[in-house]
């Protein structure tokens, strides 16, 4: 049967959740692999896995309680690999990479910041801010709107400016965020935000990050910042030459 992987630790590791329940309806499992130094936190996969919000959920579940005792290196929800003798085998081929990665991410979390314009706030701001831009504002609201013309001139001109906007804020938000992180991880680009960046810090300092953001809300009222974590290092994993799991 296929193998469901959710995580790499140290066979050390003092609270393996051996036995608890993972992915699944009904739910599956969890077992434990092991491999000299390493372990591998596996259950059965089901047949038509799919990213339910149950099956999200117990995948957290189960990486939360793993690494609330120890280190654990993260799979992203949907690791499979076609049996348990091909993820042993997998722990032996990339054992000193493994080692490696446990003992720099060791009480180190994830958090996730994802930036958004509120659209009123920064089109008052790059109006204030660009003089030229609101006298065009200005003569179409005194026309009543001005020409088909003039209307999509005006449209361009302010799409192009807050798209600019959108830009130079982005790289605030990581200038502003940056220092208080032991790594940083751009995310996919997606619509709805301008910056979406994973940050990497101990568990015990992450009030720095936290302080960081509230900051920035204060200095930059036209962003929006929503702040996920802390969450296992999903982003920081590196799982090396291959995937460590098909």
């Amino acid at each position: 049967m296929t193998t469901y992987v959710y995580g790499i630790a140290s066979s050390a590791h003092p609270a393996l959740p051996d036995g608890m329940e993972g992915i699944g309806k009904p739910a599956c499992t969890v077992r434990v692999l092991k491999h000299g130094d390493l372990a591998a936190i596996v259950s059965d996969a089901p047949e038509d896995l799919k990213p339910k919000r149950r099956d999200l959920l117990a995948h957290q579940n189960v990486l939360s309680e793993a690494g609330a005792a120890g280190s654990v290196l993260p799979m992203r929800f949907g690791s499979l690999a076609p049996d348990d003798e091909t993820v042993v085998s997998v722990l032996g081929e990339r054992a000193e990479h493994y080692g490696e990665r446990l003992r720099a991410l060791d009480g180190k979390v994830e958090y996730n910041v994802k930036a958004s314009h509120n659209e009123q706030a920064v089109l008052h701001q790059v109006l204030a801010e660009n003089p030229e831009l609101r006298a065009m504002v200005e003569a179409n609201q005194r026309q009543g709107g001005g020409s088909q013309e003039e209307k999509l001139k005006l449209g361009e001109a302010v799409s192009n400016t807050v798209r600019a906007r959108e830009q130079s804020d982005a790289v605030e938000v990581r200038r502003a965020l940056e220092p208080t992180a032991e790594a940083i991880e751009p995310g996919p680009e997606g619509t709805g935000w301008l910056a979406n960046i994973s940050f990497l810090v101990h568990r015990d300092s992450a009030e720095g990050l936290l302080a960081a953001v509230e900051e920035l809300r204060a200095n930059q009222p036209q962003l929006e910042l929503r702040v996920h974590g802390p969450l296992p290092p999903y982003s920081f994993v590196d799982p090396g030459p291959s995937q460590p799991a098909e």
